[in-house]
């Protein structure tokens, strides 16, 4: 039997299959970008594809504590796009 690698949403803390999450990835030039193949190099985080966790996400900085960092509205776009798509 195969191992499913399982990460936590940011916003609602629940555990879920890698691929069913969006990962955002830090790279290590300090870039924060929408890693759609989910190889990217750099520090991932993961939300689900539900408005629910982006909206949440986006209203408690969940993103931007985890990267120490501020993140550009353009990312929460890009976001809301692949959300859109997939329904």
């Amino acid at each position: 039997m195969k191992n499913i690698p399982m990460r936590m949403c940011l916003a609602c803390r629940q555990m879920q299959p890698k691929k069913d999450l969006i990962r955002v990835v830090k790279t290590p030039d300090g870039d924060i970008a929408v890693d759609t193949t989910g190889k990217a190099n750099g520090r991932g985080a993961y939300l689900c594809k539900n408005n629910e966790c982006l909206a949440k996400c986006e209203k408690t900085k969940a993103m931007a504590r985890q990267f120490e960092t501020a993140i550009p509205k353009n990312i929460y776009d890009q976001l809301k796009e692949i959300i859109h798509s997939e329904k």
